[in-house]
């Protein structure tokens, strides 16, 4: 955080931004004149939603392929359970011959 303070403070400067070259009508409609460090700061924001969305997308088929297994998963210790119900045998059949 003291190294974002610092370095606000020496990029106090107004830069001029413009958003349309200065040919074009309305050019002077679209500058801005901002201090550096809000440029830097609104920068490294961007970058950091960009970054935060693709890679969100990019992870999703590894989500995706996660809740299809956690599904499969649950979908077979319930009939684990019921099959054991229906055994009336909570114990390992080894072990019940085994006893």
């Amino acid at each position: 955080m003291l190294v974002l303070v610092l370095l606000a403070i020496a990029n106090r400067g107004v830069v001029g931004v413009a958003l349309l070259p200065e040919g074009l009508p309305y050019a002077d409609d679209f500058a801005l004149e901002v201090p550096l460090f809000a440029i830097i700061f609104a920068s490294i924001g961007v970058g950091l939603f960009l970054g935060y969305f693709l890679e969100y997308f990019r992870e999703y088929k590894y989500r995706r392929q996660a809740a299809v297994k956690n599904r499969e998963a649950a979908a077979l210790a319930a009939e684990v359970a019921k099959l054991k119900k229906s055994n009336g045998s909570d114990e390992d059949d080894v072990l019940a011959l085994l006893n």
